[in-house]
């Protein structure tokens, strides 16, 4: 009977050690694969690093999670948080009424324009009648290919798509596209390079459309997912009130990327 008694004992602690285990198991924080100046790419040890990065282990430490970067496929990375391959997507994904139709975001946590950028040596501006007749380059699956088939093709505009930014940022450099398309602060911090300051400027921002670019980029989250989503939103809101947020930023940017 003694024997029994241990035995069962013994199980009933294997199987909370279970729980506990099961319980700790890592936050899976995706990350788009695809280097993405200045908020998340890969240092020479393939240690990721960058605004985005800072943010999530921010946030991370605040709601007490154990976190993991881990790297996806931007085009895929949608579908590897609904089949719970990661558990939240940190990826400057903007919060549109599409995507709401798949999963649901945290509270903003940061809101900057969409701008164009060209060739120094030619003028026009980020409108469709500035575009017409050019190629515009823009990154696969993103706001930008959105926006710019909406409303620069129309008017006569080729809009051109690429695996990642850096690969249209370089073919407009090279002078194979006439216009690259993006977030203002990625095209900024490509235009603050060699080959950015040599090439090109910004030729404006895009007027606003909600309803394509959105109304600032949350964390992606499964639907139904409320615990987590909850404990997202309060760090968020946490680490703003207490300065985290502004004190990493200033090591990035020179101006409020949470914008109104």
């Amino acid at each position: 009977m003694k024997h029994t008694f241990k035995t069962i004992a013994a199980a009933a602690i294997l199987g909370l050690a279970g729980v506990c285990a099961a319980a700790a198991e890592p936050v899976k924080v995706g990350v788009a694969a695809e280097p993405y100046p200045p908020f998340a790419s890969p240092d020479a040890s393939g240690k990721w690093e960058g605004w985005e990065i800072e943010f999530a282990q921010a946030i991370c430490k605040q709601a007490k999670l154990d976190c993991v970067i881990t790297p996806v496929a931007w085009d895929g990375i949608i579908p590897a948080l609904t089949t719970k391959k990661i558990d939240m997507i940190v990826g400057s994904m903007s919060i549109t009424p599409e995507r709401l139709k798949t999963i649901d975001f945290s509270d903003k946590y940061y809101n900057t324009p969409t701008g164009v950028i060209g060739p120094k040596s030619e003028a026009f501006d980020a409108t469709p009648a500035g575009l017409k007749g050019k190629t515009i380059g823009v990154q696969v699956a993103t706001i930008h290919q959105d926006y710019a088939n909406k409303y620069f093709a129309p008017a006569g505009a080729t809009v051109k798509e690429y695996q990642t930014q850096d690969e249209a940022n370089n073919d407009l450099a090279a002078g194979r596209l006439d216009a690259v398309q993006a977030d203002a602060i990625a095209l900024t911090d490509f235009l603050k390079t060699d080959q950015g300051k040599q090439c090109c400027e910004l030729k404006g921002n895009v007027k606003d459309d909600p309803a394509v670019l959105g109304a600032g980029v949350g964390v992606g989250l499964r639907k139904g997912d409320t615990e987590l989503k909850g404990k997202v939103n309060a760090a968020i809101k946490a680490i703003r009130a207490d300065g985290t947020y502004d004190a990493f930023s200033k090591k990035y940017f020179d101006f409020d990327v949470y914008g109104g």
